[in-house]
């Protein structure tokens, strides 16, 4: 995210239910990115699982900034 003010993203994983579960989402899909770019070798269904993966990110990363953008 960018630019964002940390205090109001800590407030809105604390109050806005939707958001906390975006934010999880988010976290816990950069490591599952982090995995699979470590590996030195991913077959073929390991690609397909990373881009699955990068446009669910995405889709909760535009959510989030939805949110924030109707608090700031």
């Amino acid at each position: 995210m960018e630019q964002i003010d940390t205090a109001v993203v800590e407030q809105l994983v604390f109050e806005n239910p939707r958001f906390r579960k975006l934010y999880e989402e988010h976290v816990l899909f950069e490591k599952e990115l982090q995995q699979l770019d470590n590996r030195p070798h991913l077959t073929p269904d390991d690609e397909i699982q990373r881009k699955k993966i990068q446009k669910l990110k995405l889709a909760g990363k535009d959510e989030m900034n939805k949110i924030l953008a109707q608090v700031q």
